[in-house]
Formats: C-alpha cells, sequence, structure tokens
C-alpha cells in the first residue's frame, strides 16, 4: 500500500488547533490513494496526558503519568470482518467528541508536560500499520468574576520587620517594610500598583529595592516535589536609603505580560504559581530580605456590575495568550 498511499492526515474543523474543556474536538482523516486499496481498518485514538520525567544525580529516571483523555473509535472496518476495499481517489473519514470539562491546560516544560493529540492507524491485511499523529492545544480558562472577591478587588498586602547587622558588630537596628498590591488576582495586560513604604532605622545603608514578577512550576512525582523552578518575568527598582531615612512607593506599576493563567486546574502532577516579590538588599554581606505576595494570573479580567470591563486606563488586553514559555531557559530567579 505504500505506493498507492499518497496522502494520509489528520484535519481539525478548528484550523488555530484551541480548544477548551466541553468543547467538540472535530475534523477528518484524510486517505488519497492511487489505485485500489484494501484497508483492515482505520483506527482512532485521542490522547490528553501529563508526564513528570527527571534524571536524578543517580541518573535514576523519575517518572510519573496520569491521563485525562483515552478515547478510542473505528472510522472504518470492523473486527474480524474481512478487508474492505477503498476505490482510488481521495476518501474522508470525520470524527467528533466531546472533551470532558476540567482538562488542565496545555504545558510544555523542562521537566514535565500536559499535552493532547489524535493519532490515526491505517491497516492493510499484510499486517502493514501507515500512522499519523496530530497535536491540539487545549486552554482551561480562569474567569477571575468566578473567583472570591477577596482575590479580585480587595488590596492585598505584606508587613516585615527586620533587624540588620553590621559586619563585626552586635547590632544595627530595623528595618520596616509595608507592601500592598492593588488586587490579588491579574490577567494579562493589566498593571500591578505596588504600594510601599520603606524605614531604615539601622545603620547599614540600603543600596536598592526592587519588585519582581515570577512564575514558580513545581513538578511533582509519586505526591512529592522533585523539581522547583522560579523565574523573573518584569520588575521594578528603587535606589538607595541611607540610615534613618525612608522611601515611599505611591502606586508603582508593573506590567504583566502575556502568560498563560494560573495552576494547571486538574493536573496533579505540575503546579505553576505567580508571585510579586518585594526585595530589600542591604549594602553588606547580609541576604536579601524577600517578602513574597502569591497572586492568581486569569484569563478573562473582572467585570463590573453593568458588565465592562473594570481596567485601568490605557489597559491593554492581549488577543491571544501564550501556550509555550519560551523563557524556561532563561536563569533561575534566586
Amino acid at each position: 500500500m505504500s505506493r498507492k498511499l499518497e496522502k494520509f492526515v489528520i484535519l481539525f474543523d478548528n484550523t488555530n488547533l484551541l480548544y477548551f474543556p466541553g468543547q467538540f474536538l472535530s475534523g477528518r482523516v484524510l486517505v488519497e490513494l492511487k489505485d485500489d486499496t484494501q484497508a483492515l481498518g482505520l483506527h482512532f485514538h485521542v490522547i490528553g496526558e501529563g508526564v513528570v520525567r527527571l534524571k536524578s544525580k543517580r541518573r535514576e529516571r523519575v517518572y510519573d503519568k496520569e491521563n485525562y483523555i483515552d478515547f478510542r473509535m473505528r472510522l472504518l472496518g470492523e473486527p474480524g470482518q474481512p478487508p474492505v476495499t477503498l476505490s482510488p481517489g481521495i476518501h474522508s473519514f470525520p470524527f467528533k467528541l466531546g472533551l470532558p470539562p476540567g482538562l488542565p491546560s496545555t504545558f510544555l516544560g523542562k521537566s514535565g508536560w500536559v499535552q493532547y493529540y489524535c493519532k490515526a492507524a491505517l491497516r492493510e491485511p499484510n499486517s502493514l500499520t501507515h500512522k499519523n499523529q496530530q497535536v491540539f492545544i487545549v486552554m482551561n480558562p480562569i474567569d477571575l468574576n468566578m473567583e472570591p472577591s477577596v482575590l479580585t478587588v480587595e488590596p492585598f498586602r505584606c508587613d516585615i520587620d527586620h533587624k540588620l547587622s553590621r559586619a563585626m558588630c552586635l547590632g544595627s537596628g530595623m528595618v520596616e517594610c509595608q507592601v500592598c498590591l492593588d488586587k490579588g488576582a491579574y490577567v494579562p495586560g493589566e498593571t500591578i500598583e505596588i504600594t510601599a513604604t520603606i524605614i531604615n532605622n539601622s545603620k547599614v545603608t540600603i543600596k536598592s529595592t526592587r519588585a519582581t514578577l515570577t512564575e514558580t512550576i513545581q513538578y511533582f512525582a509519586k505526591s512529592k516535589i522533585i523539581q522547583s523552578e522560579t523565574r523573573e518575568l518584569a520588575s521594578l527598582k528603587r535606589d538607595k536609603i541611607r540610615p534613618n531615612e525612608m522611601d515611599q512607593w505611591h502606586n508603582e506599576q508593573l506590567y504583566v505580560p502575556p502568560l498563560p493563567p494560573t495552576n494547571l486546574r486538574g493536573c496533579h502532577l505540575i503546579n505553576i504559581q505567580y508571585d510579586i516579590y518585594f526585595i530589600i538588599s542591604p549594602n553588606n554581606m547580609e541576604k536579601d530580605v524577600k517578602l513574597q505576595l502569591p497572586i492568581m494570573m486569569g484569563t478573562y479580567p473582572f467585570r463590573t456590575e453593568n458588565g465592562s470591563f473594570d481596567g485601568k486606563l490605557g489597559t491593554h488586553y492581549p488577543s491571544t495568550l501564550p501556550i509555550l514559555r519560551p523563557w524556561l531557559e532563561e536563569k533561575t530567579f534566586k
């Protein structure tokens, strides 16, 4: 059949290959033949799976997997029946199935992934099987209107008092810091408004303060975290604060770039979290002081009672959101 088979492809009705949980996955398997051809069957398989795979220091492969879709159907032929003769030309075999609700979004990471794809296999009587497959993308959106109001409309605050010490001295004094975000949940295109007060009651100069938006990815195997990576996606920085001085941030705006939504709801192997870190860097040998404020990254923005977007002036919501994370190869945040 290899010389008779000119084309064997899977075509989706949705040409951008993007689907939401609960939608119908539909399309056709296209077979183009040059001559009369016998076939035992045309098998179609839809697969959705999450996989974590990591090499440990001992070179042992840590591995875990879970299935979200495993649907099989025959588009041609019946078990135990004689071969079907297909005439020359183009043959189209349609398929349609509903995607289950609650599917996790497509994700491709360094140590794990969530992927969805279809496989087609055309079997001939001499046991030769021709195969093809096609990936499709699932996006499970997060609508901030369906989340608790404490996340979407109320300010989010974090305070810390930290004692700094000078080299070769027993004490130096306290640094007080209060940080407040305008809310706890955002969508790409919005800005995070940061208000902060830093009072330096120590004898050590603070060389800088910085606010960063980070993404943390955790990979699980056998219910244990086997890998965790944090990367910086956007940041703001202010200059030094001398001893016995203070600095204030007044609604400083940190832009949220196009990002996939928080977490992989429905996936138990990979966890995604976004945070705002407020970082105080002393001008001595001490480690940075970090305040962590977890935030939610949604897909659909919060709406007011009249149905309009509750966006700030100049907010630009991107028309598409990335599935891949090109920043995964960048240096991790520490």
